[in-house]
């Protein structure tokens, strides 16, 4: 029977001493369920809100008064656009949006963040959310001065507040889009120039169809009372829709037009019907039944009827130039099943009894095809860039400066030979490289890996693994690229030993430690290599935790120091700063005393390094039989007492390399030298 992986039996003790948390409100697809009063909260000021779902290409929720007056519309972002956080897992925010295309509100409702809930309070969650109220969606980022636009990402978790920032705006954008809130899908009810009624016709705003009596004819053979034949009209048809005042203003007259427009709600469109010949298009079934039975729209296969209270009748046109009509009518439609910007028929159905007893009776389908032309229809506003495009061009100048400092690490690699026989070069290198890593990679720009992003990265992988989530931070995205092509032809070292910001802090507070005349430390190799147990220990436990909760795992993370002595520049609560202390100290009498015993990155970074493809560090026979002092002088004592270099241990600072080139320094080349 095989035996359980350590992770299985971490996670089983876990689910056994841990409470289970309780979820929120949702239903079966995840998304939260709006209550009264989330409402309230999202709409301030809103009292007795009236919610009803909206199952639309953009769905969500509809949010009126007791007096029906509509509020404003609510979505998720979970729902609208699968909005997935750093950790890889969902995240959801509601948003809601007013009727003038401004966000009135927006709630986190579900989030697994690995770095928003570490180093940060609830307040700050809460005021970086609640900061999107009032922004207008036209100018979401403040460039016109009509809302004071987007608020940045947070410090410290720049990554996953931009995250949920975008997906705030798309959301509120996708919504607004929708419900015709903002140009794009809505109306031009704006511009205005008289047209003639060939003017009209000819662009097609306005839309005509004629069918004869001879035409007509046949398909009522079978009729009580069938359509006598001529060239005079069975019916002239013309449709419009009204809304544009180009269309309608010209049609209705101005003060008509304002009338008919003033009685049309913010979710409508208005629908002009006129037509004469011995068929009309409304008939009288409608007094009883509420619905116009001759007359409806079609639109993409779905039939949307026309209804009484949506009627308006015309009694005179303005236009000149148009015939007599017998009937002339205004609708109202709903454009929650309807896209009045999109291609539609309106389609007139016309029946007359049999003349036999029983026969069905005969009808005649006439369909007129309309599509509002695009003149009349805004041009959507530009869509916002993605996060990551506006994060990589306002740091291409950081992205530029960490391409150079990799480069000189891989120059550095790749002529090591060259670089270890010259050991003041070497020296002056180690030293550079390593003091601009602390200083700017580190402190200066946020360049600080995290085991923590490994985890996550895990988590995506299994979640739905998207790349425009990891690109959003450029330096981390360009610095983990970098990692794993130099694991794969050189193993960890390459990032542990020169690109780590406290891997250098550490070394370099060593140097001047040793400089100073403190005594260093030998640990025995027995203990030493024992010791290596609690860094892989550490990176097993907070992955096993992640998968139960990533708070918790968050809280194991801790013994991580980077975001205390180098994100935040040591600006914490004293029991983090007395931890990184503690450490350092350590490392003074011990080199790189973090990265040998604690650190799990290190651990989980030496795990796919054993795939590397290259290894160009040199050894000799006498190496560990005949000299030891590679062994002795290793940073991060990686060399065991028989002389062999363990790759999961080695940083690449090629101290050993340098020893082994340098003839006034190895006892082999001294031989030699005597020997002659």
């Amino acid at each position: 029977m095989p035996k359980p992986s350590l992770t299985a039996l971490l996670l089983l003790l876990l689910g056994l001493a841990l409470p289970i948390p309780a979820a929120l409100a949702q239903d079966g697809d995840g998304v939260p369920i709006l209550h009264d009063d989330m409402a309230r909260a999202l709409f301030a000021g809103v009292s007795y809100p009236r919610i009803e779902r909206e199952d639309s290409a953009v769905p969500g929720w509809k949010v009126t008064r007791p007096d029906g007056s509509l509020v404003g519309h609510v979505a998720s972002t979970w729902e609208v656009t699968r909005s997935l956080g750093y950790s890889g897992k969902p995240l959801d925010v509601l948003v809601a949006v007013t009727p003038d295309g401004r966000i009135a509100g927006a709630r986190l409702i579900r989030h697994n963040e690995p770095i928003l809930t570490l180093g940060l309070s609830d307040a700050d969650i809460a005021a970086f959310v609640g900061g999107f109220a009032g922004i207008d969606l036209r100018d979401p980022f403040g460039r016109n001065g009509s809302s004071p636009g987007a608020p940045d990402a947070i410090a410290r978790a720049t990554v996953s507040s931009g995250v949920i920032r975008d997906s705030i705006l798309r959301t509120a954008r996708a919504l607004a889009l929708d419900r015709g809130l903002l140009p794009g899908r809505g109306i031009d009810r704006t511009g205005f120039e008289p047209r003639s009624v060939e003017e009209l016709l000819a662009t097609g705003a306005l839309a005509r169809l004629t069918v004869t009596l001879d035409e007509a004819a046949p398909a009522f053979t079978a009729a009580r009372v069938p359509v006598p034949p001529g060239e005079g009209f069975f019916i002239d048809l013309w449709v419009a829709l009204a809304d544009p005042p180009t269309i309608g203003q010209n049609l209705l007259g101005q003060a008509l037009y304002n009338r008919a427009m003033a009685g049309i709600g913010p979710e409508e469109v208005a629908l002009f019907v006129a037509s004469r010949g011995l068929q009309g298009h409304r008939g009288t079934k409608w007094r009883r039944s509420g619905v116009f039975d001759r007359i409806a729209l079609v639109q993409d296969g779905r039939r949307i009827p026309l209804r009484a209270e949506g009627f308006m009748r015309i009694d005179k046109l303005a236009l000149d130039g148009l015939p007599e009509f017998k009937e002339r009518s205004l609708f109202r439609v709903s454009t929650h099943d309807f896209d009045p910007t999109a291609p539609f028929r309106v389609e007139l159905t016309a029946t007359r009894p049999a003349a036999e007893e029983g026969a069905p009776d005969p009808v005649l389908v006439i369909g007129l095809d309309y599509a509002l032309p695009r003149e009349f229809v805004h041009a959507a506003p530009p869509e916002p860039a993605p996060l990551w495009e506006r994060a990589w061009t306002e740091k291409r100048w950081q992205v530029a400066g960490l391409a150079v400092l990799m480069g000189v690490v891989t120059v550095v690699m790749f002529f090591q030979e060259y670089v270890a026989r010259r050991t003041r070069l070497w020296r002056w290198l180690r030293l550079g490289v390593l003091t601009v890593t602390l200083v700017w990679l580190g402190w200066g720009v946020g360049g600080q890996l995290s085991v923590v992003q490994v985890v996550a990265f895990i988590h995506a992988l299994l979640n739905g693994f998207r790349w425009e989530t990891f690109l959003v931070e450029p330096l981390i995205f360009t610095l983990w690229s970098g990692v794993a092509l130099g694991i794969l032809f050189l193993g960890r070292g390459v990032y542990c030993g020169w690109l780590c910001p406290f891997g250098a802090l550490q070394e370099l507070l060593n140097e001047a430690a040793q400089s100073l005349g403190i005594r260093q430390i030998a640990v025995p190799f027995a203990l030493h290599e024992r010791l290596w147990v609690i860094k892989y220990t550490a990176f097993v436990l907070i992955l096993a935790l992640s998968f139960y909760s990533m708070s918790l795992a968050l809280k194991a993370a801790e013994i991580e120091p980077f975001k205390t002595a180098i994100s935040m520049r040591m600006l914490r609560a004293w029991p983090f700063v007395a931890f990184v202390v503690v450490i350092l100290v350590a490392g003074l009498f011990i080199e790189r005393f973090y990265c040998r015993y604690l650190c799990p990155l290190g651990a989980a970074l030496a795990i796919p390094a054993k795939l590397k493809v290259f290894d160009w560090l040199h050894r000799r026979p006498q190496c560990g039989r005949e000299c030891r002092l590679c062994e002795q002088r290793c940073t991060m004592g990686a060399i065991d007492p028989i002389g062999r270099i363990n790759p999961n241990e080695c940083v690449l600072c090629l101290r050993c390399q340098v020893v082994m080139d340098d003839p006034a320094t190895c006892p082999v080349l001294k031989r030699r030298a005597r020997l002659g």
